[in-house]
């Protein structure tokens, strides 16, 4: 590690001299020295199969964090001197990457005459980018896009679309600067929305998400970032040998791992007559893998030193593997530590009495109980097969679920496969429904580029990604009755790679909670082994855990970049705050959304009936269905058209076992807008 060390002083040597400011605090910026220096901030990464065009990729990466649009004269764009890097490892033989993607911006003054941005056709700093290819672990670069188009920041209406200003729209400038490179791949670069959505303030004031008093609010809505997106056929992403088709939809030989960089060179040098000039190596400053890792796992003391190690480099540091063994976030959802000091993450309970025996609380030992017992034989615990890079040692019970989701992604072998047909017995074969495992490096996303897409507007399209997918081959008829292969809808999901739509920050905590766990088996402490019904209230809390955000505050698009244009300066974010449009789950009620319906339910718990509260903002379509835990249908309280205003459903439930229930209110296309729980006593 010595080597990394070095480079970590000299990247704090450099950052020194750069003297770069900025003034926000968020999520997008996960390190003290990075959060100096926007311009080589990675932001967000994301990789999935393509909706519309299943046979490529689409790997987006997104870097200068929390741009406000109205933000000139001198708006965000990329580093003329920054190498923003996107990294592909296809082969678990081969340490580092098999392919390398390079981009360079340089930016050129079109009227030196005007403190405007935009005008008379001409563009205040037009940037321009280089597109390289390495395929040969970064030994050499093959440039295959030159003077790429890079959108202007989109100003307003009258620099955008007026005859004094470029007279055209910006979804034209958009779709003029998509381009298709020489060996293939399809590519933008501009500013976009950030498709990334949070509860910023929440999240980082202790944990207050969902908010214990207040509306959530996306801390990222109106706001705009750096967008470099690929678009890669899946032919071009294949390791050598791999086969063409693949065998099935978990097919190893198509598992990729994606990670982002930004380097700068090491040395700034200022003058007082000309321009600053850069020299000597250059130096990695930030990178990205997994979302939130940085923010949320790694330490300040440790994240510099993260971000200026690769993910190579990662796994020879041991002490960066015990933040995932024993992760801070799991304290504050142990009533034994500080459960209590964080009422907002009091659903989130881990197993520590899991099947009466197991116990996954920090500093606790897990499954190391069973080291060396003949049940371990041909599972992914067997030392015989994976050595002891998934039961490590005692005291690190998180080794077998929250380390490999991280560091090495998760292989088609038990324990790691649902627990329909199991028979209560979590290291027996169980049913397949994920397979990324690629244990060549460290933090990466990572995607299995068989797996079939779900289509966006299909019923069961969640944003919960893997989480969604095992709970419907858990409890849907359709996948449950087997232990076969087969595509169940979000297999595609996060973390199986990561879609735009992927509620990356509900998913991640409630994996801490323990719900990769409980989906294998390793069910939560209020069931009772060879009971009848794993489905408990505990469990349904995890599941129902939500933020209080889930979704972006402007919808994507059907077609590559995928992503929304980039907010004005002078529409209805340029300097105004917009108040959240997502959900709020706290206390008893169902929740609160503000569009296109706010909707309470009280008494709850309840005894014989509730009454459901609705103020519809703007006219429309609504259903409203009620499902026991095992997600059969027990009651559709109405369907119909609602125009705007107030309106009172009540429900008599006097037919119904006492227990949880869940209600959940579907609009007229039959999207689900709400999902809350229901106590009847």
């Amino acid at each position: 590690m010595q080597f990394s060390l070095i480079k970590k002083g000299l990247w704090a040597v450099a950052l020194w001299s750069m003297a770069v400011s900025a003034s926000w605090a968020s999520s997008h910026r996960e390190a003290p020295l990075v959060s100096n220096d926007p311009l080589a901030d990675n932001v967000d990464l994301y990789a999935f199969r393509s909706p519309d065009k299943p046979n490529t990729i689409t790997i987006i990466a997104t870097y200068v964090p929390m741009q406000l649009p109205q933000g000139g004269p001198n708006y965000f764009s990329f580093g003329q001197n920054v190498r923003y890097e996107i990294h592909i490892d296809n082969d678990p033989a081969k340490v580092g990457d098999e392919i390398t993607y390079r981009f360079t911006f340089n930016q050129t003054n079109q009227d030196p005459t005007t403190f405007f941005n935009i005008r008379l056709g001409q563009q205040n700093l037009k940037t321009t980018y280089t597109l390289e290819k390495s395929t040969d672990g970064g030994a050499t670069f093959q440039t295959i896009v030159q003077n790429g188009i890079v959108p202007p920041p989109n100003v307003g209406d009258r620099s955008i679309g007026s005859a004094v200003g470029l007279g055209t729209t910006y979804a034209n400038l958009m779709n003029g600067a998509i381009t298709t490179a020489g060996t293939g791949e399809t590519v933008f670069c501009g500013t976009t929305d950030d498709p990334f959505f949070v509860d910023l303030g929440g999240i980082f004031d202790l944990g207050d998400a969902p908010r214990q008093n207040g509306t959530p609010v996306d801390g990222l809505q109106c706001m705009n970032v750096s967008t470099i997106a690929l678009q890669i056929p899946i032919s071009s992403l294949l390791k050598t040998g791999a086969p063409a088709t693949p065998i099935n939809i978990l097919d190893p030989n198509y598992v990729i791992g994606v990670w982002a960089s930004a380097s700068r060179q090491q040395i700034r040098t200022l003058s007082a007559t000309g321009d600053p000039s850069f020299s000597g190596p250059w130096i990695q400053v930030s990178r990205l893998g997994m979302p939130l890792t940085n923010e949320a796992v790694i330490p300040v003391g440790k994240k510099d030193f993260w971000n200026a190690i690769t993910p190579y480099e990662e796994l020879s540091d041991l002490t960066l593997d015990g933040y995932f063994y024993n992760p801070e976030l799991a304290l504050y959802m142990d009533d034994s530590q500080f459960g209590g000091a964080v009422p907002a993450f009091g659903p989130l309970r881990i197993q520590s009495n899991a099947l009466q025996a197991f116990d996954f609380r920090n500093g606790k030992n897990g499954l190391f109980g069973l080291k060396g017992n003949p049940a371990l034989a041909g599972t992914a615990l067997d030392d015989a097969i994976f050595g002891t890079l998934l039961l490590p040692g005692a005291g690190q019970p998180r080794s077998v679920d929250l380390w490999p989701i991280f560091h090495t992604g998760v292989p088609n072998l038990a324990p790691y496969q649902l627990a329909t047909g199991k028979g209560g017995n979590p290291l027996a074969p169980g049913k397949p429904f994920i397979n990324n495992f690629l244990p060549n490096g460290g933090d990466m996303l990572r995607l299995n580029m068989a797996v079939p897409v779900t289509n966006r507007n299909d019923p069961k399209f969640s944003s919960l990604g893997l989480v969604n997918a095992a709970v419907l081959g858990l409890t849907d008829p359709a996948y449950n009755s087997n232990t076969d292969i087969q595509a169940i809808p979000n297999m595609d999901g996060f973390p199986n790679g990561r879609r735009l739509e992927d509620d990356v920050t509900r998913i991640e905590l409630q994996a801490v909670g323990g719900v990769v766990l409980a989906a294998v088996g390793l069910w939560y402490d209020d069931y009772t082994a060879g009971g009848p019904n794993p489905v408990t209230a505990q469990l349904v809390n995890v599941l129902s855990y939500t933020t209080g955000v889930e979704k972006n505050d402007q919808p994507f698009t059907s077609t590559f970049p995928y992503l929304a244009m980039p907010q004005s300066g002078t529409g209805n974010c340029g300097g105004k705050l917009i108040t959240s449009t997502q959900d709020n789950y706290g206390g008893s009620s169902l929740g609160l959304r503000q569009q296109p319906v706010l909707m309470t339910n009280y008494p709850n718990p309840f005894t014989t009936q509730t009454t459901f509260k609705f103020q519809v903002n703007q006219a429309s379509k609504l259903s409203l269905r009620v499902f026991d835990v095992q997600g059969k249908l027990v009651a559709e309280v109405f369907q119909g058209f609602r125009p705007a205003g107030e309106f009172l459903q009540n429900w008599n439930a006097a037919g119904l076992m006492p227990g949880m229930y869940i209600a959940q209110l579907y609009d007229g296309d039959g999207r689900l807008i709400q999902s809350g729980k229901l106590m009847k006593q």
